[in-house]
């Protein structure tokens, strides 16, 4: 039997490889909007975030969503990026 493939991204905060399911992508769709997806399978460009708001934290330092959608983003989108994971952590 073949063993199942399992999807592995790196986070934009701390740099750790974790499988897919493990982690929070951040989405840009193609109007520029930056949003949570919870389902994973919205369109747009995805980044990847661990499941901790540490990792949020060192990625808005070291500018890692920047990098990832090769456009500025703002402190408001940042503040709501916390707010919807804080959200999704509480549940």
């Amino acid at each position: 039997m073949k063993n199942k493939k399992i999807p592995v991204r790196q986070c934009i905060g701390c740099g750790e490889m974790k499988s897919k399911k493990e982690m929070m992508r951040v989405l840009k769709d193609a109007d520029g909007n930056v949003t949570l997806d919870m389902t994973g399978k919205k369109n747009g460009r995805g980044a990847y975030l661990c499941i901790s708001g540490e990792c949020l934290r060192k990625a808005r330092k070291n500018r890692g969503l920047e990098r990832s959608f090769k456009m500025g983003i703002s402190e408001q989108i940042y503040e709501n990026l916390e707010k919807e994971f804080q959200g999704e952590n509480g549940k």
